[in-house]
Formats: C-alpha cells, structure tokens, sequence
C-alpha cells in the first residue's frame, strides 16, 4: 500500500504497538493522526518519532475510548476537516487492570477494547467507503481463544475476572472484524476490514501484570509485535477478513503470517448479536 499523502488514524499511538505502527506509517510518508487520550504522551511520541526520522505528518487528536460521547466529538471533528481516510488501526487497549468500568457503564476492557473501536469505526465508516482501498486494522489476541461473549457480564453484573474479561474483550474485537467483514461483502463496499495480534510483547499493556512473568514468556518486541498489524496494514496480499500474528509456536512470536482463528468468533448467531447490540449501546448504525 502507498503511502505518500493517504490519511491515516492509529488509535493509543502514543507507546508500545502503536507508535511503532505510527513511525513505520509516517516513514513510509503517511500523514498519520496520533488519536491519544493523554495528549503528553502524544506529544512526547511525536516528537521521538520526528527525531529519529523523517516522513510524512504527524497530528495529535484527544480521543478517549472509554466514552462514547468523546468518540463522537473526535469523529465529528475529522470528518469536518478530512476528505478521506486510507487507513484506521483499531490499536488501543486495556489490559487486565483493576476491576473498573467505562464512563458509560461497562467493564474497562470490553468497553474500550471493543464498544470503543466499534463506535469510532462506525462514526468514520461514511469516510472510509468513499476512499478507494481503504482498511480497517483492528487488534485483538491470542487471549481470545477459549473466550466467549457473556451478555450477562458486560457491566460487571460477575465477580471481576481479569483475565476471563479481557479474552471476552480480545474476542469481541476479533467479531468485529470478521463481521465488519461480512457486512462489507454484503454492502458491495471495496473497505478491507482486517485483524492482527502482536502474540507475546512487551509494552506499556502489561503494566499490570508481574514483569517476572513477563521475563519467563520471553516477549518480542513492540517493534517486533507491531509486524502482523504492518502486514494486514500494508501488504498488497492480504484479503479482507483476514488474522495476522507471528508464524511461531502457539503465535506467541515469530514473522507475521495467517493467524488462527477460534471457533468460538466464527458463530454467526453470537457474532451477529454482538453486532446488533453494539448499534444499540453506541447509536452508531453503519449503512
């Protein structure tokens, strides 16, 4: 995929996959929206990645997936001042913290990981139909295998699981794509909608979990992780509906290739009442 003046939007751009995903996309001459809840951060990003090489353009945007209303507002502001959208990299997470919940209600993970980039993918959904070739990158992991959708546990209504609750979460997204996917085939629109997994690396996600764990699992690192995004991002040879992750034991790690997908995000019913009722939650319908 050229980048020489394609748009580009990398959600949680400000460490760890994503700014290695927004330094790859700005060198190769993208002009890439750094989308940051802490705009320090974002700032502190854009100027490492200025530093150590030249590119494209880099332009920091407030967007907060934990509330639906400041997804709107983020939307509503690009689309008041773009003509087209080449890229979005559904790339932010939260991962195993504190039992918490979004400012509209539902588990911290689900809520950003998921209604988050559902909401903000169906805000600039009109955007990226009208830019020839566009795709959609979104991020789930290993950690949706075995997960499934509770609908009676997306606010919390359970004892917190931390890690039962991100798989769901990993899952969701993972739906995501493959439906988006589907919906696009039906809609006869040429937007790819694909997804990626960093298998095992370090990054500022996992600062909650022990860093002698961490150091056991023998993490890759974010710039190796960032690959299997990359690849659905750029290579001329993916397909729409797509996974991508690394080509090694388990895909913990290795060169980014076809990723396995778990039966439990190939159900139609399930996934199609994810769909329906993220449109309800979020008041974003895609066409």
């Amino acid at each position: 995929m050229e980048l020489q003046g394609k748009r580009v939007i990398v959600t949680g751009a400000n460490t760890g996959l994503g700014y290695e995903t927004a330094l790859v996309l700005y060198k190769k001459g993208a002009d890439v929206i750094v989308a940051c809840r802490n705009l320090k951060k974002a700032e502190d990003a854009v100027r490492r990645i200025k530093e150590s090489v030249d590119g494209g353009s880099l332009e920091i945007r407030s967007l907060d997936l934990s509330s639906l209303e400041s997804i709107k507002t983020f939307a509503k502001d690009f689309l008041a001042s773009n003509s087209r959208l080449d890229l979005l990299i559904n790339n932010a997470g939260v991962m195993v913290p504190p039992p918490s919940k979004s400012q509209d209600g539902f588990e911290m993970q689900f809520g950003v990981n998921f209604l988050g980039h559902f909401a903000l993918t169906g805000w600039l959904f009109a955007l990226l139909d009208n830019t020839t070739n566009a795709r959609v990158v979104t991020l789930s992991s290993i950690a949706h295998r075995g997960a499934s959708i509770d609908f009676n546990n997306l606010r919390l209504e359970k004892p917190y699981d931390k890690w039962r609750e991100y798989g769901q979460s990993k899952i969701a997204c993972l739906i995501f794509s493959l439906e988006f996917h589907k919906r696009l085939l039906a809609k006869g629109s040429d937007v790819l909608s694909l997804a990626a997994h960093p298998g095992i690396s370090q990054t500022e996600l996992q600062r909650n979990i022990d860093p002698a764990i961490m150091i056991n699992l023998n993490p890759m690192t974010a710039e190796e992780g960032a690959l299997p995004t990359l690849t659905a991002a750029l290579s001329y040879d993916v397909k729409s509906g797509e996974y991508y992750g690394p080509d090694g034991p388990e895909e913990k790690s290795g060169k980014p290739a076809l990723a396995k997908i778990d039966q439990g995000a190939k159900d139609q019913k399930i996934n199609a009442k994810l769909w329906e009722f993220a449109e309800k939650i979020t008041g974003v319908s895609y066409p």
